[in-house]
């Protein structure tokens, strides 16, 4: 197949491709529909905008970014990501409900997306690559454990003496939660409790119900919780008794829509713009700015990936669209948006081809809500709750600590760190002790500091075709983004195969090596090859694919055998087996205490086997010398630890092929 004929496959977000994949389209934009409309209710609650606030974001964006980014595939609108900012500047600024408060936090965030716009025009999208991906990693963490604790007594319909829903600082509300569960609502808590099971369990048996597994967990949620508060009567203010309590129901747990048809052009609201006057607005601003651009560019990166045409999307252009959609949001009374990650991936997975997808997501937004309000009034606040408890969950789950432990303890060490900055101050100020911690034990790897912004390279002619480039000092993310433009001028602008040497560097980090696998799929998609040197000669600081790497000497286990010469063959033929890359026999004579004491100075039929290995590989050869060996045979065995130069020569994890070191 050549080029021609593969770049003729590839769906196009153009009239043509609007009428030839319109059937793809439509049902996926129907299918994340679905999806989004629950989410974005419950995200404006939780943000303390209006709920209708997220459906004017959504149909914003979904309009918008279909003709402003390239991006194909991305669903733009509200995330959970920015709860944390939103409810924060809302209550900065006078608190839930206070419509004051809400017109300053959208004049906010109209100031957010000039910066945005501004960024993606002047090219900035790259700085994105800045961000460490362990701190970014701990902040999204640090999120979904804040979106739980600030969701938790919402599911459980608990209030205060003044009729509203507890709030207050995350470790505060940690601290709290016994005390809601004592405190919840029975018949509301039973929604809310329901919803999440439901949330929980229907990813895990939706397979097996045939037709029906293409409908979404926030649909069955709201198939089951919307009769459960028609049976509470929930339309209705009452009161009821359980246990010797007396417990209120009423609207105030249903979500807040308009009474009427087209009701919803009056739930527009224009900002604020004198709370820019004021410098803690500025503030909110930057937040805004700087985690909601960084989660819009992480989105679509992760989206190009799974994208199954590997289209590329231009990230200046995707943040330029994002910024044009946060300005007119902003301007009606929206939330903030972003390039959505959750509601891309079902995108994908419904089949969707092209943009429009994003926009039939979109429309159907706005015809729910224009047609329908009236239905949509009676979903109860803790069944979105839950969904958002749940999307907390998936933010913070414990296989992120485990999967982050295994790349390097140093990358555990800042994404637990970042965490719990972020809970205990906030977001710009956890990313940044993430970020400096990382340079910390960047310079404590032997980085030179002088390296730690800049990258030392230096970039020679191969061929014709082929260009090398040798770094040396460091390859870390602080100095990435300068790297990259080198990598991106000599290979994708100029169309040069690339070869990039790394054999004489101090420490190449996490966050590089993932990106150099990133840059390698790029030229793959250009026809070009990029080809990365040197790690072999460095030592990687975990046992994964993506850990740091640094000069220096690596640490393994050299186990010396002594054996009977007739079992030499068996022995090393199962050492090789077992993993171990080479080894090292020569014949030796000697005795042991067994012939020692039977009177024999001397035996001459032995052999001497010398593995080095990981530690890993030891402890199965090891077992099996202990299971398999000793019981029969007599063999004296011993481990030493040892230094060497290259970890790859003694590792079959890294190295290319088996073979013997005589």
């Amino acid at each position: 197949m050549n080029n021609e004929q593969k770049n003729a496959e590839i769906p196009k977000g153009n009239a043509t491709g609007f009428i030839k994949y319109l059937k793809y389209d439509f049902i996926s934009g129907l299918l994340v529909f679905l999806i989004a409309l629950p989410l974005c209710l419950g995200i404006a609650l939780a943000c303390g905008y209006p709920p209708i606030a997220g459906i004017f974001t959504a149909i914003i964006g979904s309009i918008l970014a279909t003709f402003i980014s390239n991006s194909e595939l991305t669903i733009k609108g509200p995330a959970a990501g920015l709860i944390v900012i939103a409810i924060g500047c809302i209550e900065d600024f006078g608190g839930t409900g206070n419509v004051d408060a809400y017109k300053a936090a959208l004049a906010v965030g109209v100031a957010a997306a000039v910066m945005q716009i501004l960024f993606g025009l002047f090219r900035a999208g790259i700085l994105g690559e800045f961000f460490p991906i362990s701190a970014v990693h701990g902040m999204l963490a640090a999120i979904g454990v804040i979106i739980i604790v600030k969701q938790f007594p919402v599911a459980l319909g608990v209030v205060n003496e003044h009729g509203k829903t507890p709030g207050g600082e995350p470790l505060e509300m940690l601290r709290e939660i016994p005390h809601y569960i004592a405190e919840a609502n029975p018949a509301i808590a039973g929604i809310g409790l329901v919803s999440l099971l439901i949330m929980f369990l229907w990813p895990l048996i939706k397979e097996r119900l045939g037709p029906l597994k293409v409908l979404p967990s926030p649909l069955i949620v709201l198939i089951v919780a919307v009769p459960m508060g028609m049976a509470f009567d929930l339309l209705h203010a009452h009161s009821y008794f359980l246990q010797g309590h007396k417990y209120q129901l009423s609207e105030q747990f249903l979500v807040d829509m308009p009474d009427r048809m087209f009701g919803m052009f009056d739930y527009i609201t224009f900002p604020d713009f004198s709370a820019l006057a004021k410098p803690k607005a500025w503030k909110w601003a930057m937040m805004f700015f700087v985690i909601g651009s960084l989660e819009s560019l992480l989105s679509a990166k992760a989206v190009d990936l799974l994208d199954p045409w590997k289209r590329k999307t231009n990230m200046n252009r995707d943040m330029l669209a994002v910024g044009v959609g946060n300005l007119c949001a902003s301007a009606v009374g929206g939330l903030p948006m972003i390039s959505e990650i959750v509601r891309s991936k079902a995108n994908i997975d419904n089949g969707a081809r092209t943009r429009f997808a994003d926009l039939w997501h979109g429309i159907l937004l706005l015809t729910c809500v224009a047609l329908i309000p009236t239905t949509l009034h009676m979903i109860p606040l803790s069944a979105l709750a839950a969904m958002l408890v749940y999307t907390g969950y998936r933010l913070a789950h414990p296989t992120e600590f485990i999967h982050v432990y295994r790349i390097g303890k140093e990358q555990l060490a800042i994404f637990v760190t970042t965490l719990f900055v972020v809970l205990a101050t906030d977001l710009l100020i956890g990313v940044a002790a993430g970020i400096i911690l990382k340079m910390v034990i960047h310079v404590a790897n032997g980085v030179p500091l002088k390296s730690l912004f800049k990258p030392y390279i230096e970039v020679q002619e191969v061929d014709d075709t082929t260009s090398l480039i040798l770094a040396r000092e460091s390859a870390v993310f602080s100095n990435w983004i300068p790297f990259k433009r080198q990598i991106e001028n000599i290979g994708l602008v100029q169309k040069r195969n690339l070869i990039v040497d790394l054999s004489d560097t101090k420490l190449v980090d996490h966050s590089v090596m993932e990106k150099l696998e990133e840059m390698e799929r790029d030229f793959e998609l250009e026809g070009l090859t990029f080809e990365v040197r040197g790690l072999d000669a460095l030592q990687p600081l975990a046992d994964n694919v993506h850990a740091a790497r640094k000069s220096g000497l690596a640490t393994m286990r050299r186990l010396t055998v002594v054996a009977e010469a007739t079992s030499e063959q068996w022995l090393e033929e199962k050492f090789v087996e077992l993993g171990a890359t080479g080894f090292t026999s020569s014949p030796c004579s000697g005795a042991g205490r067994r012939e020692l004491e039977g009177g024999v100075a001397s035996v001459n039929s032995m052999v001497r086997i010398e593995v080095v290995m990981p530690h890993q590989t030891c402890e199965s050869i090891l077992r099996f010398l202990r299971q398999d060996v000793l019981p029969s045979h007599h063999i004296t065995a011993c481990v030493e630890t040892v230094d060497v130069v290259r970890r790859d020569h003694f590792d079959s994890a890294e190295s290319p092929a088996v073979s013997h070191h005589a």
